[in-house]
């Protein structure tokens, strides 16, 4: 039984409940609020989903960070796997995970917080998650220090008045691209999914569902996409097959358009927010788009860069050619070829 706790409004822990149920794996949920929790080991950064694992001691440890938790599960699980296993997939499925959990999630933060509809809502539902017995004058109170503490948090993930442009249009390009690719396959990875749709995913219930101005716009603008959230909450009863991944070598015309927004946005966000971690550096400064972003360094994503260049070297001559020509000109290839020191 695998254990673990978390919020409703976390979109990380709705990629791994997600996860759990396609992988029909047995597991029990603990919200991340309430007295159930108590006892348990806490992590180093307080962040959530929290899964629980038994170390070489048998003691309970916990671990935050859902890329490594799901190859973990994919180590100590057999079956239905989420990760490719032809080498060229498995790296584009981890790049376009990367995008998702480190990009997209700018965008959840930032439609979140940055809107008065939203935020009102977001601090309106939230606490409930936490008690939901709790008396309406403490819930108030909650919320009123919730949200401030959130919106005071904007300049993490970098939502400003600076970046607010390219954040909410690269949210509605990124809707149209997911639609058109849709069209084609039911998952980014084929007729059956990996990591990375699940990280899509998980935003997407905070961004498509939930907080009113990104739900609004993505009813409007891409109600395919809106469905495809509805229908990926519980894969559990989909029978996948090897041979319902993409092709092996040979990404469709959807995914190019995908990763070239990703070369458009998240590549030179990370990149940028790497040197100035390497540097020492307290602020990001960099264009995207033709625009001027603005953001706190964020030493987590400057790792990221790192992982996404290991597995890339990881890979045999082979793999790496046809990476190469499947990311030529997307912009993407600047993270294969610029290695920080």
């Amino acid at each position: 039984m695998i254990l673990l706790k978390g919020l409703p409004g976390s979109p990380y822990t709705r990629k791994m409940l997600s996860l759990l149920r396609y992988r029909r794996l047995p597991y029990r949920y603990l919200h991340a609020r309430h007295g159930e929790t108590e006892g348990l080991p806490q992590p180093k950064v307080n962040l959530i989903p929290v899964f629980y694992f038994r170390n070489a001691d048998a003691k309970l440890e916990a671990e935050v960070d859902s890329t490594r938790i799901l190859r973990r599960l994919e180590t100590e699980h057999a079956g239905r796997s989420v990760i490719p296993k032809n080498p060229v997939l498995r790296f584009l499925d981890y790049l376009l995970e990367d995008y998702a959990d480190e990009w997209l999630t700018k965008a959840m933060f930032h439609y979140r917080w940055n809107f008065d509809a939203d935020a009102k809502m977001a601090g309106g539902i939230l606490p409930y998650w936490g008690d939901i017995t709790a008396p309406d004058e403490t819930i108030a109170e909650k919320s009123e220090q919730f949200g401030q503490r959130q919106i005071n948090r904007l300049y993490v993930v970098g939502s400003n008045e600076t970046t607010a442009p390219i954040i909410e249009a690269s949210y509605k390009r990124f809707l149209r691209l997911f639609t058109e690719h849709l069209e084609r396959f039911p998952f980014l990875m084929g007729e059956r999914p990996g990591a990375s749709d699940f990280a899509v995913f998980g935003q997407l219930t905070q961004l498509a569902q939930f907080d009113p101005t990104s739900s609004r716009i993505a009813l409007e603008q891409a109600p395919r996409v809106y469905s495809w959230v509805s229908l990926t909450e519980d894969l559990s009863g989909l029978e996948p097959e090897p041979k319902h991944w993409l092709p092996d070598s040979d990404a469709p015309r959807t995914l190019s358009a995908l990763f070239a927004e990703m070369g458009r946005t998240y590549v030179p966000v990370m990149l940028a927010n790497a040197a100035a971690y390497r540097a020492g550096e307290s602020k990001v400064e960099c264009i995207v788009d033709d625009k001027p972003w603005q953001q706190t360094t964020f030493a987590y994503q400057a790792h990221c860069v790192d992982w996404i260049r290991e597995e890339y070297d990881a890979l045999d001559a082979t793999a790496r050619s046809t990476i190469d020509a499947l990311l030529a000109g997307s912009g993407c290839e600047a993270l294969l070829v610029q290695r920080l020191e």
